[in-house]
């Protein structure tokens, strides 16, 4: 048998490190997609369509977000009706029965090249009016979550572990109803959205105006028929994020966060 010598196993012990290191601090960018803007912090708005037992979770997760160094959010008046339908500039958010289509909350992204122009994200009251899921962590999780992705940050874990973070997979139902370790940004996600905006554009796509012309697709984004093809699958092996090829250069990403 081949000795190992001691200056072997330090570099196997380094090597070993760096290879944990790396998998628990993973990039978890979505892609290379984000808000256009030309200097930090920029504000992005983010449209209340919500009940009013819904307002206290984003407002919430707008103060969690905020905290970031390169960004910031502020909460206004809603512009997406009863449909939900998104608005150039900005993220409107909204909750709804839905119906028992299987998702819990989505949150959706419009593309023009690389960069973010719009987004929406909702959630489902037909599963959170259930005692599983009518908890205030869990919806603070799912909330934080899906308002994460549309600044492009994906999720940190998809294997049901808690990484201390929303981003995370982690369910706050049942025995863990309780539990609040992920239902805040963490560290790493202020750090990855540091590494998203670590460059400048000439150009904003995160400024509303009303004369913004909104590009609207008159479809229905609740239907995951429309969402276009899978990208990727969770550990359950259901498909979490979808994209719809709107052509040149334009697109939708769907990300989904299922009821169990």
């Amino acid at each position: 048998m081949k000795k190992i010598t001691p200056i072997a196993v330090l570099l196997l012990i380094i090597i070993g490190s760096f290879g944990m290191t790396n998998k628990v601090e993973a990039s978890h960018s979505w892609g290379s997609y984000h808000w256009a803007r030309t200097a930090n912090p920029f504000t992005l708005q983010l449209g209340d369509n919500l009940s009013s037992t819904w307002k206290p979770y984003l407002s919430t997760a707008s103060v969690d977000w905020t905290q970031s160094a390169v960004l910031d959010t502020t909460i206004v008046a809603g512009l997406g009706g009863k449909s939900c339908k998104a608005t150039s500039g900005r993220v409107e958010v909204c909750n709804k029965k839905y119906g028992r289509n299987g998702w819990l909350g989505l949150a959706q992204i419009w593309i023009s090249d690389s960069h973010i122009t719009k987004g929406v994200v909702k959630v489902n009251d037909t599963y959170f009016n259930t005692n599983k899921y009518n908890n205030p962590n869990e919806k603070l999780h799912v909330v934080c979550q899906e308002v994460g992705h549309t600044f492009g940050l994906d999720h940190q874990s998809e294997d049901g572990s808690s990484q201390n973070t929303c981003m995370d997979y982690f369910s706050n139902t049942g025995t863990n109803a309780n539990n609040t370790t992920s239902t805040h940004p963490n560290q790493h996600d202020y750090d990855q959205l540091v590494t998203i905006y670590s460059h400048f554009d000439s150009f904003d796509t995160s400024f509303f105006s009303v004369n913004k012309s909104n590009n609207r697709v008159e479809v229905d984004l609740d239907n995951p028929s429309a969402w276009g093809r899978a990208v990727r699958e969770d550990a359950e092996g259901r498909a979490s994020l979808y994209e719809r090829d709107l052509g040149r250069g334009g697109k939708i990403f769907t990300f989904v966060t299922w009821a169990e």
